[in-house]
């Protein structure tokens, strides 16, 4: 039986991040080459610039083609994402390329910060995006109507599909590969490649582990590695100010400086994080998870998942047990 082909077109701006393109790349072909007989992903690269040489990652790419020489067909279209993702601003004929494309795709989307490139030709508006955590705020300033989520692994808004940094655009592909053919498929994609198939998008692309590697200041750095080690603790700010021997004003505006968020978020974080884990891999009940992570009860537990994560507790179980 032959099976219908699926157009997957991914646009590259020059100086790409390399696994912006090869993740999603090497899903799609991957499903071609497990299941045969369901996928027929038919992939092309195509340069965002008129000649098709492109920089990824240091590495020299001569694309399928090029955006302004291109009119084959196209189900789903996706735009790799750069560190220099000002140029994203340069182009008016990509942008008409871009928007022209859209209309009449399946799906498109970006990864990382090729987000910016939807944005400026005005797909982003009126629409829930994301791209990689550090460069959120910047993409919410630029593009004031669109509805920037910071702190997710993917995010879906009808046919628009973003992506966070890097690696997550292996998630948001073996999501596109889950929808068309089956969470089986997507399944024996993600071991094939050996990377988790579960990081849903409703899954935070910052964890409070991540935010411990962050500062440099040995203070900071002790006492976050502390909290992630004794969480079911009253986790204060005068107690985690006192263990550092520091005074809690002090404290405070320092370990905001050296983390990126304040000790009362990253306490919450870490609790969430590790009621997270409890809930996927275990059947324990919900009033033993939230003790044993630090909060006062489920019903303050549910609080913080809603805040975190968009979704209590029992519907998390729910959604991601294993």
């Amino acid at each position: 039986m032959i099976v219908a082909a699926k157009s997957v077109v991914i646009v590259v701006p020059d100086n790409a991040q390399s696994l912006d393109l090869s993740g999603p790349f090497d899903v799609f072909l991957e499903a071609n080459r497990q299941a045969p007989e369901l996928a027929n992903y038919r992939i092309r690269t195509l340069s965002a610039k008129r000649e098709r040489t492109v920089k990824a990652g240091g590495i020299s790419l001569l694309a399928d083609g090029s955006v302004l020489d291109d009119e084959g067909p196209i189900d789903t279209l996706l735009v790799a994402g750069t560190p220099d993702y000002r140029q994203a601003y340069q182009s008016g004929e990509l942008h008409e390329w871009l928007r022209r494309r859209a209309g009449s795709a399946r799906r498109h989307g970006s990864v990382c910060t090729g987000a910016f490139f939807l944005g400026a030709a005005g797909l982003l508006d009126g629409h829930r995006a994301t791209t990689h955590w550090q460069h959120a705020a910047e993409l919410a300033e630029r593009f004031p109507k669109a509805n920037v989520v910071p702190d997710q692994i993917y995010v879906e808004d009808g046919p628009l599909w973003t992506s966070a940094g890097v690696t997550a655009g292996i998630d948001l592909a073996l999501k596109l590969v889950e929808d068309d053919h089956g969470r089986e498929l997507a399944l024996k994609v993600a071991r094939r490649l050996v990377v988790f198939l579960k990081r849903p998008g409703g899954q935070s692309q910052f964890s409070a582990h991540l935010a411990a590697q962050i500062a440099t200041e040995e203070r900071i750095q002790s006492i976050q590695h502390w909290i992630l080690d004794h969480l079911p603790l009253d986790l204060t700010l005068n107690t985690l100010a006192s263990r550092c021997a520091m005074s809690v004003r002090n404290f405070s505006r320092v370990f905001l400086q050296e983390a990126g968020t304040t000790p009362a978020d990253f306490v919450e974080m870490a609790r969430v994080d590790a009621a997270r884990r409890l809930l996927e891999d275990t059947e324990t009940p919900l009033q033993r998870v939230a003790s044993g992570c630090g909060f006062a009860n489920p019903d303050t537990m549910r609080k913080a998942f809603l805040r975190r994560i968009g979704t209590g507790p029992s519907e998390y179980r729910e959604r991601f047990r294993g």
